[in-house]
């Protein structure tokens, strides 16, 4: 990691004079820091910190459905370049439940698709879940009648593969694309997010645009939430219009932070 600091630096310092290169040069060593700390969650993750983070509403004091959406960075060397995400849903007068996909244990039959492994919010061995939706209207309840008929109709339940997919993002974009109601933004660190399961084209996981996409591997997006992202081996470079910012691998989004979705009243269509 030292010598991945003092080779940005070194980018930065070349490029005084060229101004692009020089802030995307600052800002992949702003995230040296969050890399830095995925490296060190490797050490001892198993007893890293994996308490609620707060964001989740109570299901005791909290009567009415409400659907999330996280991502957190991951583990080890993984946490460098990308994030875990996962969807939390809790319909009207009943607890919560939480749908993700983990690759620990496949290999030895365990399922790729967990549930309730842990609570809704909860820090993610050390790293604290970036909230990405949250919808609390009356009419909820439908949205996760949908969310759930995903989940069952996730075609990888019992695969994992780290990249360039199928894996956790993998799932959640599947997710957002059965269930346009969620705008769902995913961070271009989601690697994984643009393996389309059995074809090559389709709309984005916000819902409100399409993408060309060659196993993960290679392929491009364009939305109206989303804005222009070009994938290479599995790594997002692009441009959001709608929130300006830039889209890179590392760092992620430089510029201003993407939108968290809301509630909104389902009756009035997409937004």
């Amino acid at each position: 990691m030292v010598g991945a600091i003092r080779g940005i630096v070194a980018v930065v310092t070349a490029s005084a004079r060229r101004p692009l290169l020089a802030a995307l040069g600052l800002a992949l060593l702003a995230h040296v820091p969050s890399g830095c700390a995925a490296m060190g969650r490797s050490r001892d993750f198993w007893n890293a910190r994996r308490e609620p983070s707060g964001q989740a509403p109570s299901a005791e004091t909290t009567p009415g459905a409400v659907v999330q959406v996280y991502a957190a960075r991951a583990v080890g060397w993984r946490g460098v370049v990308g994030v875990h995400s996962w969807v939390a849903v809790k319909r009207s007068g009943a607890a919560w439940h939480r749908y993700e996909v983990i690759g620990w244990g496949v290999d030895q039959g365990a399922p790729a698709v967990r549930v309730d492994r842990t609570g809704p919010d909860n820090y993610w061995f050390g790293a604290r879940p970036r909230l990405l939706v949250d919808l609390r209207s009356p009419d909820i309840d439908a949205v996760i009648d949908k969310i759930e008929a995903a989940v069952r109709d996730y075609p990888y339940p019992a695969s994992y593969r780290l990249w360039p997919g199928p894996n956790s993002n993998t799932f959640t974009a599947f997710v957002g694309r059965r269930v346009p109601e969620l705008r769902l933004q995913l961070p271009p660190t989601a690697i994984g997010k643009d393996y389309l399961p059995g074809t090559l084209v389709a709309t984005s996981p916000a819902g409100r645009g399409a993408q060309l996409s060659v196993l993960g591997l290679l392929g491009v997006l364009v939305g109206v939430d989303e804005g222009v992202e070009i994938n290479v081996l599995g790594l997002t470079f692009g441009v959001d219009v709608k929130t300006p910012a830039l889209k890179l691998p590392v760092a992620g989004r430089v510029g201003l932070p993407s939108a968290v979705t809301v509630d909104w009243p389902l009756s009035r269509g997409p937004r």
